[in-house]
């Protein structure tokens, strides 16, 4: 079994075996007996690896033996193996060619902190958010038969993952066109069953026996000739094994299933697979871990240690005074957290929906508070938006806590069944804009774009705390449905007002008085863009709302300015630039403009300020486009 450790270490490892082991094929060439040595020395290193970088913890410990196994059976790259959400892939990419990368994982020009296709072979599918292994590699699976190839798919997806309508549906369809694929659960919170131990091992190795397959075939075909025989046994089977496994759901739609096993036991992880990768039809197998495995503070505090900061050295200096003392916003999402709390001791109707966000979206007082007004639905962010707009139908008042790169995914809902509809619901969408180190799949890069389209949508951007605080209360206020998007990390440490005061909706604020340039910020940029025009000495605006728009004073501005300047982390393609470009073009008004967002690429995982100086949105980028596109005026 793991050794447990207690420390992360801030020395590189000594891994001899782990140093013969860089790629799968090294990795089959070592003696099985070697495997629980190696299992051991991979995780001192990646324990080693994330203190140096920083990153997703605890889910890559829990799978240690299973990826060992997995890349041990499997031929892998030709038999294909995806990974769900990818928290847990590190171990793979150690194993993978990428060892000595890992110094610069979720660093600019550095490794990505999930799998990219674009980075190695043996990622064979990109993905970041959850829930979609199955159906990839059911695709894989299926295009394999169509190949005539007799290579294999593997799907490993997360008992959180598996909640998420997606996976039921790949795993309907799988059984629908008898794909040629194996499922792992990987279950490391005991979230469907504890039975989990010598018996249940002992009953999966068997379960997964070629023999035991063969003799249930030959049975089959035996008492199939016998009028009702077979189904008698089928059902005799099912009970006897539902007695012992909870693989009865499983069964029901299909699937072959086995299970659950110790995810931590070597020996049975690799009889197992090796029985099951050469069975016909859709397989599943049911892995218990633990997550944070072998490191006792994360096994003790799973959530705390799903990721980590970089350890700073030991004898690193004590940061300038002149830091040390700069005061310290507090975090956009602990801001909409103590509001939520507020607006709900004031209102009664208001209910809070998270799908598996209760920490990062910051609920925890919240449904300490209010448990029977708080709801976390899970990974089902579908479901969540069709949740709030039933409730909404009957009188209460949701407040739809939600990423906006998450939200995404529930866009059909948003549209069919909130916004048609016209329904009382508030989405307070974190992460909004450039995230850093998590990189595209996580950044909340669009969400400006494909809410202005939506008829009826009230849309806000603070610039600071309390202008988040405000923007809130207007929406719960606001009569049908509204959306708050904000950064992540902390603000300027602007005062917050205590009381629940809303804003006078489509208004924007002149924040400083210039000429000839006018800057319209939407967001957080607005600390910046002072900056740019105190040395140009030019106008400033908080636009506060991409919609409604301020229509007067961008006609107000248009009027008294050269040139109009639209700010936003956001994409510039139909984005709240847009949304001024094109009421200057319906109002038939010839102004020069200029807007500065995210540009038509996905920017690379690296730094916050690396990303924003990038796409040209800090200081120096601002003030450099307005510069440039002056002389482009002759200005």
């Amino acid at each position: 079994m793991p050794t447990t450790f207690h420390a992360i270490p801030r020395e590189r490892p000594l891994t001899p075996l782990l140093d013969r082991a860089n790629t799968p094929d090294e990795l089959r060439r070592l003696g099985e007996a070697e495997l629980e040595t190696l299992a051991d020395e991979l995780r001192q290193y990646l324990l080693y690896t994330v203190g140096q970088t920083g990153g997703h913890f605890g889910a890559g410990l829990g799978v240690i033996e299973l990826t060992l196994a997995l890349h041990y059976v499997f031929d892998t790259p030709d038999d294909r193996l995806v990974w769900d959400v990818g928290h847990q892939a590190y171990p793979h990419k150690i194993l993978t060619g990428r060892r000595e990368q890992m110094a610069s994982l979720r660093q600019k020009d550095g490794i990505a902190a999930f799998p990219r296709r674009s980075e190695s072979e043996y990622d064979t599918f990109g993905v970041g958010h959850s829930s979609t292994s199955i159906s990839a590699a059911l695709g894989m699976a299926i295009a394999a038969r169509i190949q005539g190839s007799k290579r294999k798919a593997v799907a490993v997806i997360g008992d959180g993952a598996l909640t998420a309508g997606m996976a039921f549906e790949a795993l309907n369809h799988a059984s629908d066109v008898n794909a040629n694929m194996l499922v792992i659960l990987n279950d490391n919170d005991m979230s469907i069953s504890k039975n989990v131990g010598g018996l249940s091992n002992y009953l999966a190795k068997i379960l997964s026996s070629r023999t035991y397959a063969s003799m249930r075939e030959g049975s089959k075909k035996i008492l199939s000739r016998l009028p009702g025989a077979w189904e008698i046994a089928r059902k005799t089977e099912e009970h006897a094994k539902g007695m012992l496994v909870p693989g009865t759901l499983f069964e029901e739609l299909g699937w072959n299933y086995i299970g659950p096993i110790d995810g931590h036991d070597l020996p049975t992880l690799l009889a197992t697979l090796r029985n099951m990768r050469d069975l016909e039809g859709p397989q599943f197998l049911h892995v218990v871990t633990k997550k944070g495995k072998g490191f006792a503070p994360a096994e003790a505090d799973p959530i705390g240690y799903h990721a980590i900061t970089k350890l700073e050295p030991i004898n690193a200096p004590a940061a300038p005074l002149s830091i040390q003392k700069r005061a310290s916003g507090p975090k956009y999402s602990s801001v909409f957290g103590q509001w939520l709390c507020d607006m709900a001791e004031q209102d009664g109707r208001l209910v809070g929906i998270t799908p598996a966000m209760k920490e990062g979206s910051d609920l925890v007082a919240f449904s300490e508070r209010y448990p029977q007004r708080y709801f976390d639905v899970a990974i089902a962010e579908q479901h969540a938006v069709t949740l709030a707009a039933g409730m909404a139908c009957d009188g209460a008042k949701p407040v739809v806590a939600i990423y906006s790169t998450f939200l995404q995914r529930a866009y059909d809902q948003l549209i069919h069944d909130v916004a048609v509809q016209h329904l009382d619901v508030l989405f307070a969408i974190d992460r909004a804009g450039l995230v850093g180190e998590d990189g595209p799949t996580h950044a909340g890069s669009f969400d400006l774009a494909y809410l202005r389209c939506i008829p009826g949508m009230l849309v806000m951007t603070p610039s600071d705390e309390n202008e988040l605080r405000r923007m809130l209360t207007t929406g719960h206020l606001f009569d049908g449905p509204a959306a708050v998007r904000y950064p992540r990390g902390s603000g300027p440490n602007a005062p917050i007002e205590p009381g629940l005061a809303p804003l006078e909706i489509g208004k924007g604020l002149i924040r400083r008085q210039g000429q000839k340039v006018a800057l319209l910020v939407f967001g957080v940029q607005l600390a910046e863009a002072l900056k740019v025009g105190e040395t140009l000495g030019a106008t400033v605006v908080d636009m506060r709302f991409v919609k409604p728009l301020d229509e007067a004073l961008v006609r107000l501005l248009a009027a008294s300015h050269e040139l109009l300047v639209t700010i936003e982390e956001n994409s510039i393609m139909g984005g709240a630039g847009s949304a001024v470009s094109e009421f200057l073009a319906r109002e038939n008004i010839l102004q020069p403009t200029l807007h500065l967002g995210l540009p038509d690429y996905y920017v690379e995982h690296a730094k916050p300020a690396q990303m924003l100086a990038e796409c040209g949105l800090d200081e120096a980028g601002i003030e450099a486009a307005v510069r440039a596109r002056l002389n482009q005026m002759g200005r």
